[in-house]
C-alpha cells in the first residue's frame, strides 16, 4: 500500500510536458502547425518568421529572442507566454490571448493586435509603432517607457494601464477606455481623444500639445498641472 501510495504523489508531482513533440517537430520543420498544442514548449531564439500558427496552444512557451517577424498567430493562446525581446514585427496577432504575456523589449511594429487579449501583459520598453490594437484589452498592462506612436488604439481598454513614459504621439484613441491609467510624463501630442474615458487618470507632466478632444470623461483626471480636474478648459490649461 505505501509503494502505491508513493508512486501515485511521485507521479503527481511530475512535471507535465503539455506540448506535442511531434507537432513541435513539425513547426520547427515546416514551420506550419495551425491549432498545435505547444504549451510549455521551449523555443528561444528560433526562426518562426512568417510561420502559421494559427489557434495554436503557446501557453506559458518560452519564446524568448525569436524571431515571429509576419507570423500569422490569429486566434493563437500565448497566455504567461515569455516572449521578451521577441520580433513579432508584421506579425497578425487578432483576437489572440496574451494575457499576462512577458513581452518586455519585444518588437511588435506595425503587428495587428485586433481585439487581443494583453490583460496584465508586461510590456516595458516594447516597441509597438503603427500597431493596430483596435478593441483590444490592456487592462492593467504595464507599457512603460513603450513606443506606441502612431499606433491604433480606437475602443480598446486600458483601464489602470501603466504608461509611464511612453510615447503615444499620433495615436488613434478614439472611443478609448484610459480610466484610471497612468500616463505621467508621457508623450501624448497629436492624439486623437474623441470619446475617450479619462476618469481618474493620471496625465501630471504629460505633453498634450495639438492633441483632439471631444466628448471626453475627464472626471477625477490628473491634468499636466496637477490640479485635479472635472472639465476639459481645466484639463486645457497651462500652469
Amino acid at each position: 500500500m505505501k509503494k502505491v501510495l508513493i508512486l501515485v504523489l511521485t507521479i503527481s508531482i511530475l512535471p507535465l510536458s503539455a506540448f506535442n513533440e511531434n507537432q513541435l517537430d513539425q513547426l520547427k520543420k515546416t514551420k506550419q502547425c495551425s491549432n498545435c498544442d505547444l504549451a510549455n514548449a521551449k523555443l528561444e531564439g528560433v526562426d518562426l518568421a512568417n510561420a502559421n500558427l494559427s489557434g495554436a496552444n503557446l501557453k506559458e512557451a518560452i519564446l524568448e529572442g525569436a524571431n515571429l517577424s509576419g507570423a500569422y498567430l490569429k486566434g493563437a493562446n500565448l497566455e504567461g507566454a515569455n516572449l521578451e525581446g521577441a520580433n513579432l514585427r508584421g506579425a497578425t496577432l487578432k483576437s489572440a490571448n496574451l494575457k499576462g504575456a512577458n513581452l518586455e523589449g519585444a518588437n511588435l511594429e506595425t503587428a495587428s493586435l485586433k481585439f487581443a487579449n494583453l490583460d496584465v501583459a508586461y510590456l516595458e520598453g516594447a516597441n509597438l509603432k503603427g500597431a493596430n490594437l483596435r478593441g483590444a484589452s490592456l487592462k492593467i498592462a504595464y507599457l512603460k517607457r513603450a513606443n506606441l506612436k502612431r499606433v491604433n488604439l480606437g475602443y480598446a481598454n486600458l483601464e489602470g494601464a501603466y504608461l509611464v513614459n511612453s510615447n503615444l504621439k499620433g495615436a488613434s484613441l478614439m472611443g478609448a477606455n484610459l480610466r484610471r491609467a497612468n500616463l505621467q510624463k508621457s508623450n501624448l501630442r497629436r492624439i486623437n481623444f474623441e470619446g475617450v474615458n479619462l476618469e481618474g487618470a493620471n496625465l501630471e507632466g504629460a505633453s498634450i500639445n495639438r492633441s483632439y478632444f471631444k466628448d471626453v470623461n475627464v472626471k477625477n483626471v490628473i491634468p499636466p498641472h496637477s490640479v485635479t480636474c472635472n472639465d476639459l478648459d481645466c484639463l486645457l490649461r497651462k500652469k
